[in-house]
């Protein structure tokens, strides 16, 4: 194993995140940096990844690993392997919890097992729909038929920790479609269920489609899919952790917060942790302290030939300016904000800073407080982002690089 040297700025970093911005196909709906795969590009990424990889390895031994894109999973064997390689060398491999996201298309049994056999113990398939003609509105490159041979494949594999990721409020979806799609998604028995309303970012496909009225976004529709997820979950064993998230319980006893099969990754974002990002656009917080790498896959590989973090900008946040937004992010969750654990992580008391804006949404009916914590009521859950809004300070010190 490589030796550590000694961190001057606290405990090593526990969370880390890995950005692979590579697409076969840009999807009409995706804001998220990516591009479409070049072989050449991409195993230019690979080299700067593990350089950037080990200029973070000393301040770093992570409990949660997360590989998200861009499609991750269409990364070949080769360089699935150097990058798998360098982890083990800087003594980077064994995280609790280490999630891939997948394109139904790009997984293959061989993949499977090289991921399997290095920890990966979680995979995040991006099936979206099990529609025909959704899947093609959406641009997604695969079919429905390869959803359940990739499903079959990773079971096949040794992964019993499966999430499936769904959308809803498709442009032509109609609820019978949605019935059908969570019906057999369920039926595949996934341990983790995480399901989006399509969002009409600016600069995507879809976003120029309303803005030019070829579709229209029926916001009644959405708020019934919503609630038929939420019903067709519970029914089936899945319980709400968060706004989009559902997971199994296989605990003995009934969980505190979240159930054992959660996403802990990311239940690390809404709790306010630190964690590294890693790759184009990825952004890092630590010890209160947000970067951004630059979102242009060259330029990431030019400074990390240099031997430099490819920061785009960093910010400063104030104590009050984290506090506020650990609480929005953390009212996501079913579970609110216990009092005593919000004093713990940030050092302020939501019963003093945020009281008004408690009994505004009390009075609202879009939350509530119980002794021992404040919480969004299943209507605030819906319209989570507005509610969190309220509980922001920004007051943060930023600069470009």
């Amino acid at each position: 194993m490589t030796a550590r040297p000694s961190t001057c700025g606290g405990s090593e970093i526990r969370h880390l995140y890995v950005h692979v911005p590579f697409c076969a196909h840009k999807c009409e709906y995706c804001a998220f940096f990516s591009e479409t795969a070049n072989a050449d590009l991409i195993d230019q990424y690979v080299t700067a990844l593990i350089r950037e990889l080990d200029l973070v390895a000393p301040d770093l031994r992570p409990r949660t690993v997360y590989f998200g894109g861009g499609t991750p999973s269409l990364l070949n064997l080769r360089q699935w392997e150097r990058i798998l390689d360098a982890m083990g060398r800087l003594d980077l491999l064994g995280a609790d919890e280490w999630t891939v996201e997948a394109n139904p298309a790009t997984v293959s049994l061989d993949k499977a097992r090289l991921l399997r056999s290095h920890g990966v113990n979680r995979i995040s398939m991006g099936v979206q729909s099990l529609d025909k003609p959704l899947l093609e509105r959406l641009g997604r490159i695969h079919t429905r038929d390869m959803v359940f041979r990739s499903f079959d494949a990773l079971r096949r594999a040794g992964f019993d920790n499966l999430n499936l990721d769904l959308m809803f409020a498709i442009p032509g979806q109609t609820m019978p479609v949605w019935r059908a799609t969570l019906r057999e998604a369920i039926a595949l028995g996934s341990e983790h269920l995480s399901s989006y309303e399509v969002i009409y970012e600016e600069d995507t496909p879809l976003f120029e489609q309303l803005k030019a009225g070829r579709l229209d976004a029926d916001e009644d529709l959405a708020c019934d899919m919503f609630e038929e997820l939420a019903a067709q979950a519970s029914t089936h064993g899945y319980r709400q952790y968060e706004v989009a998230n559902f997971a199994k319980h296989l605990g003995p006893r009934p969980p505190d917060e979240v159930p054992d099969r959660a996403c802990r990754h990311n239940v690390n974002y809404w709790r306010g942790g630190s964690f590294y990002g890693l790759g184009p656009s990825a952004t890092s917080y630590v010890r209160g302290v947000r970067t951004r790498n630059r979102a242009n896959t060259r330029l990431y590989c030019q400074a990390l030939d240099k031997g430099q973090r490819a920061f785009e900008s960093t910010e400063t946040l104030s104590p009050l300016s984290r506090a506020g937004e650990t609480a929005a992010f953390g009212l996501r969750m079913n579970a609110g904000w216990p009092f005593d654990e919000f004093i713990r992580v940030t050092g302020f008391d939501l019963r003093a800073e945020w009281r008004n804006d408690m009994a505004e949404l009390e009075g609202q009916g879009l939350a509530k407080s119980a002794p021992d914590r404040f919480q969004l009521t299943d209507r605030g859950l819906r319209f989570a982002d507005l509610a969190a809004e309220r509980f922001l300070r920004p007051d943060g010190i930023g600069s470009h690089l």
